[in-house]
C-alpha cells in the first residue's frame, strides 16, 4: 500500500507518482471541453495586474499603504517562508456603489452581510447516495439546489423530473428548520442550451422570469442562482450564442429582480473573467450587474481536467508566472472582477470538493507530452483494487490534482482577508462524514 502526503513525490524504479496540490506549477492544459472553450473562444490576454513570477519563496513582504483591515492576504506554502500575493488594492466596497435594495438586519450599507457566508451546492444526482438528511445544515448559510433547466419554450424543467420536485421540498424543509436558506440554481454546464434565446427579447425574458417566480413560490425558496455557461460564448456543444448575450442577461436580471420578493437573494455562477462583451472579450465594466446581483460565485474549478497533459483543477494563483491560462485562478479572478467594477463584498470564491486523476506513460511532467501518451489504467492484480508493482512502473506517471485541508485553508483565508463575501463549495457531498473540509474552511474564515 502506498502512503502519500500532499507534496510527496515517490520514485520507484523509474516510476513517478505525483500528488499535486493546487499550487504546483504545471504547463499544459488538457483538451477537455472547458479548456477548448478558453483557448479557442477566449484567446485574448487579460490585462490585469497578475501575480509576478515567484522566483524565490523567501521574497520579503513589501510594505503597502493599506489600513490593517485592508491588508492583502499572504499565504504560506507548506515549509516555505512568506511569499507576497499581488492583489489590486480594491479591498472594500467602492464608495460610489449603492445597493438597489434597502439593507436589512445583518447587512452593511451596501447590502452585503456583515459576516462571511458559507455556501454549498447540492446537486439532485447525489440524492440516492447522499440524501439531504445527511447534511449538517448548521455548517451552511446557504444551499444551492442544482439544477433546474430552461427548455426551448423557456419553462423550467428538471433533469430528474420524477424525484427532483419532492427532493427540493425535503431540502427546503430541513434547511429552514436549521435556519439555513436555499436557492434554486438554474442552468449548469449541460443546462445552458436555451439561455441565450430565453433572454433575447422582452417577451422571452418575461416568460422565463414568470416561470422562475412560479418555482420560487411553489418551493418556498429564499433565492435564485443563475448558472449560465456562458453568456457571449459557447460552453457545451449545442448551446446558442449571441454577441448581445451579456447585455440581454443584464436586462433579464433587472426584470427578475423586480418580480421576485424583496428578501429574495439573486446570484450568478461565473467564470474567473468577467462577462463577455459584444466584441467577445471580457468586459471591463460589470458594475451594472452588481446593482442587481447580491453576489457572484467565481467558478475557480475545472480549469484543467483529466488528461495526459495535466494541470491543477482549481489553481490558487499563477505562482510560476508561466501558466497557459494566467487569468484562470483565484487571485486573478478577484483582480479581474474587482477591476471591472464588481465590489469584493459581492464576490464568492468557489471551492471544489473533488479532483482529477490523469495517467500518462511519460516518466516526468514536462512542457509537452507525447500525443500518444494517454494510457488506460488497468491492473493485473489478484483481486479488485489491487495492482502489481510491475504494472505501476509500466503505466508511468499518475497525477492527482485536488484540494486538501491545506489548500482549502489558504483559499478560505484569502477570501476572508481580501473582503470577499464568502465561499461556495461544489459540492457538499464530496466532504467526509465528519465534515473535515468544511470544518477547515470555517475555521480559516474565523467562523465557529
Amino acid at each position: 500500500m502506498l502512503s502519500l502526503r500532499l507534496t510527496e513525490i515517490i520514485c520507484c524504479a523509474g516510476l513517478l507518482i505525483y500528488l499535486l496540490p493546487v499550487f504546483f506549477c504545471l504547463q499544459e492544459p488538457s483538451r477537455n471541453a472547458l479548456d477548448q472553450l478558453r483557448q479557442n473562444k477566449r484567446d485574448v490576454p487579460v490585462s490585469l495586474p497578475l501575480p509576478p513570477p515567484a522566483a524565490n519563496f523567501n521574497t520579503s513582504i513589501p510594505t503597502l499603504s493599506l489600513t490593517p483591515s485592508q491588508e492583502p492576504s499572504f499565504v504560506l506554502f507548506p515549509g516555505q517562508a512568506q511569499d507576497p500575493i499581488a492583489i489590486i488594492p480594491i479591498l472594500g466596497p467602492s464608495n460610489d456603489f449603492n445597493s438597489s435594495r434597502t439593507p436589512t438586519d445583518g447587512t452593511d450599507r451596501n447590502g452585503c452581510p456583515s459576516k462571511a457566508l458559507v455556501m454549498g451546492y447540492y446537486p439532485d444526482w447525489v440524492s440516492f447516495t447522499f440524501p439531504p438528511e445527511k447534511i449538517d445544515f448548521r455548517r451552511f448559510d446557504w444551499i444551492d439546489f442544482a439544477f433546474a433547466v430552461p427548455n426551448a419554450k423557456f419553462a423550467l424543467q428538471w433533469d430528474e423530473p420524477q424525484t427532483a420536485p419532492k427532493l427540493l421540498k425535503r431540502l427546503v424543509s430541513l434547511a429552514h428548520a436549521a435556519n439555513t436558506k436555499v436557492k434554486l440554481s438554474i442552468g449548469g454546464w449541460t443546462g445552458s442550451k436555451h439561455f441565450s434565446s430565453a433572454v433575447s427579447t422582452d417577451q422571452s425574458r418575461r416568460t422565463l422570469v414568470n416561470n422562475i417566480a412560479s418555482f420560487y413560490k411553489t418551493y418556498n425558496l429564499d433565492g435564485i442562482d443563475l448558472d449560465w455557461e456562458y453568456p457571449g460564448h459557447k460552453g457545451a456543444p449545442g448551446n446558442t450564442v449571441n454577441s448581445n448575450d451579456s447585455a440581454n442577461f443584464l436586462s433579464f436580471l433587472k426584470l427578475l429582480r423586480t418580480v421576485l420578493p424583496a428578501p429574495a437573494r439573486l446570484s450568478a455562477a461565473v467564470e474567473t473573467v468577467p462577462f463577455t462583451n459584444s466584441k467577445g472579450n471580457p468586459s471591463m465594466d460589470v458594475s451594472g450587474f452588481a446593482q442587481v446581483l447580491d453576489w457572484v460565485v467565481l467558478m475557480n474549478y475545472d480549469v484543467w481536467g483529466s488528461s495526459s497533459k495535466p494541470g491543477p483543477n482549481a489553481p490558487f494563483r499563477d505562482a510560476c508566472g508561466n501558466s497557459t491560462q494566467p487569468g484562470a485562478n483565484a487571485v486573478a479572478a478577484y483582480n479581474s472582477w474587482t477591476s471591472a467594477g464588481f465590489p469584493p463584498c459581492k464576490l464568492v470564491l468557489g471551492l471544489p470538493s473533488y479532483g482529477y486523476i490523469s495517467s500518462s506513460t511519460a516518466q516526468r511532467l514536462r512542457t509537452r507530452a507525447d500525443s500518444n501518451a494517454v494510457k488506460v489504467i488497468n491492473d493485473d492484480g489478484d483481486s479488485e483494487g489491487q495492482i502489481q508493482f510491475k504494472e505501476l512502473v509500466a503505466q508511468g506517471a499518475l497525477v492527482i490534482t485536488y484540494d486538501d485541508l491545506e489548500s482549502l485553508n489558504m483559499k478560505a483565508a484569502f477570501a476572508k482577508r481580501v473582503g470577499m463575501l464568502g465561499i461556495n463549495f461544489f459540492d457538499i457531498h464530496g466532504d467526509t462524514d465528519q465534515w473535515d473540509l468544511m470544518a477547515t474552511i470555517r475555521k480559516s474564515m474565523s467562523l465557529p
